[in-house]
């Protein structure tokens, strides 16, 4: 920062700025000659080192092509292997979603069959005891037919002994049938 300042220093002290033309003065064949000397002397060493840096970029620009193609291989088989995988996941999907139907539709089968079954032993159930109340009914009325007949037989024969004796015998035999 202060040579900045000393430049703008010194061009204020000055008129103006100037162009030197005097070739020896800033010394331009100076650094001709040094650039020179450094072509005639360095070039051959300059050149093999040129020589080996552009065989070494040429052999890594061919390794990174080859690698480049080895993973443009690898990411084609990886896209092949990928559409494979999800043919066979869709296929998994397609048999899960048939085996799920199967199974739903086995069960319900199997329900439909129990309620079948189930239905069929109430129906049976409440035949039986449907059976088993007309008999009863039947029983009764049986029962209520003969004690009236009974109740009747006494009150028209109730002089006579030998006819209840009878109709009692009949009455029994007849109830001991019938239950």
């Amino acid at each position: 920062m202060e040579n900045f300042d000393q430049i703008f220093t010194l061009l204020a002290k000055t008129d103006s700025i100037t162009l030197n033309l005097d070739i020896l003065e800033t010394g331009v064949l100076n650094i001709i000659a040094l650039v020179g000397i450094l072509i005639y002397v360095g070039g051959s060493f300059l050149g093999s080192i040129l020589e080996d840096r552009k065989n070494t970029i040429v052999r890594d620009i061919q390794n990174a092509e080859e690698r480049l193609s080895e993973a443009n291989k690898r990411l084609s088989e990886a896209q092949k292997q990928l559409v494979q995988t999800n043919v066979l996941i869709n296929q998994i999907k397609n048999e899960t979603i048939a085996t799920k139907k199967t199974l739903l539709q086995s069960e319900v089968n199997k329900s439909k069959k129990e309620l079948t079954i189930r239905f069929n032993r109430a129906l049976a159930g409440f035949q039986t005891k449907e059976n088993q109340v007309f008999f009863e009914i039947k029983q009764q009325i049986i029962f209520l037919v003969l004690k009236r007949t009974f109740i009747r037989v006494q009150e028209t024969f109730a002089k006579s002994r030998r006819p209840i004796v009878f109709t009692s015998e009949a009455i029994n035999k007849i109830q001991g049938d019938f239950l």
